[in-house]
């Protein structure tokens, strides 16, 4: 039978001991977060210690903190978060390093710890600009090639720098400026006391 989510924190709080920098459990689901120094050490025993045996990485992303709970957020900006599952033992843990430097978010990669993790750091990095020392083949995995910043980055901007089309007369694609002019769009919003009414006086 699987352990409940406050016997996995138990478990997790007991194996990881001081590596363990914090923990939640929150709907069933237990978060915990490590300095990034221990990513890999930790990765591997939450792999390989018995009582755990989380060998299946179900999921790699970047997160950029810079405009959480409205600009007030006041730790690191950058944080790498993973979702692992024990298929033996049927339970879950969501893990979640902070990257030490804003200017420059780097973390071991996991690569040789779960082969998974390979294209899910390309687009970590693709995405946020979150570098991982040690991967095989660190390069842009859904951007084009000559692209430039990092599209999950809350200061990116949502129309981007550049737009692209192709161009019939010379027979290829080309960049431009941006030629979409910024606008704000505001919803309609229904007022409760013109609510159902058809507009028939």
């Amino acid at each position: 039978m699987p352990l409940n989510a406050e016997a996995i924190a138990a478990r997790l709080e007991e194996t990881l001991g001081e590596q363990l920098v914090g923990k939640t459990v929150a709907l069933n689901e237990v978060t915990i977060e490590v300095a990034p120094e221990d990513w890999v050490d930790v990765a591997l025993r939450l792999r390989d210690e018995s009582g755990l045996g989380f060998d299946t990485l179900i999921d790699l992303c970047g997160v950029d903190y810079s405009a959480y709970k409205e600009g007030a957020w006041e730790g690191a900006r950058f944080a790498v978060v993973l979702h692992l599952l024990s298929v033996r033992k049927n339970h879950r843990v969501r893990v979640r390093a902070f990257c030490a430097d804003d200017e420059m978010p780097m973390i071991a990669s996991l690569v040789d710890v779960w082969p998974a993790a390979n294209w899910f750091e390309r687009e970590a990095f693709d995405l946020y600009g979150i570098l991982f020392d040690g991967h095989p083949d660190l390069r842009r995995i859904l951007t084009d090639y000559g692209f430039i910043g990092h599209p999950f980055r809350k200061d990116f901007p949502v129309s981007g720098h550049v737009e692209m089309r192709y161009d019939p007369e010379l027979k290829r694609v080309v960049y431009e400026p941006v030629s979409i002019a910024p606008r704000e769009v505001t919803p309609r919003i229904i007022r409760e006391e013109n609510y159902g009414e058809t507009g028939r006086g």
